[in-house]
């Protein structure tokens, strides 16, 4: 349904730095770098980084974040980790949440600009 998402982010060094990391675990790559933009994924971009003076308020209560798929479980982890690491801040630590369903494993974090992201596996391991 989704071609692709573009943010707008500020400090666009240190947020290509954070997704190369968070992505790089999920199995996404950065497949384009221009002056001031960046598309990951996997072949093409689904998700593009994009400098901007004025990129959407960070808004907790937005219910807006962004879902990548991971491949494991031990990839989500990775990627909670990655973040943190690399500028991100904890929004849920990696774990099922049954709520959601029986094999929903999720981890969750806000990047440099407040944008809210997560890692989902639905792989029972």
């Amino acid at each position: 349904m989704i071609d692709h998402v573009s943010i707008g982010v500020r400090d666009f060094a240190k947020a290509q730095k954070f997704y190369d990391a968070v992505m790089k675990p999920l199995g996404y790559d950065r497949v384009s770098s221009g002056e001031g933009s960046a598309g990951y994924g996997k072949g093409s971009a689904g998700l593009w980084l994009g400098k901007t003076e004025n990129p959407v308020p960070a808004d907790d209560r937005s219910g807006l974040h962004f879902c990548f798929q991971a491949q494991t479980r031990k990839a989500v982890d990775a990627f909670h980790a990655a973040a943190l690491k690399t500028g991100g801040r904890d929004n849920g630590k990696p774990g099922l949440r049954k709520d959601y369903g029986d094999n929903y494993y999720a981890a969750f974090v806000v990047d440099p600009d407040g944008y809210r992201i997560e890692a989902y596996c639905a792989k029972a391991e």
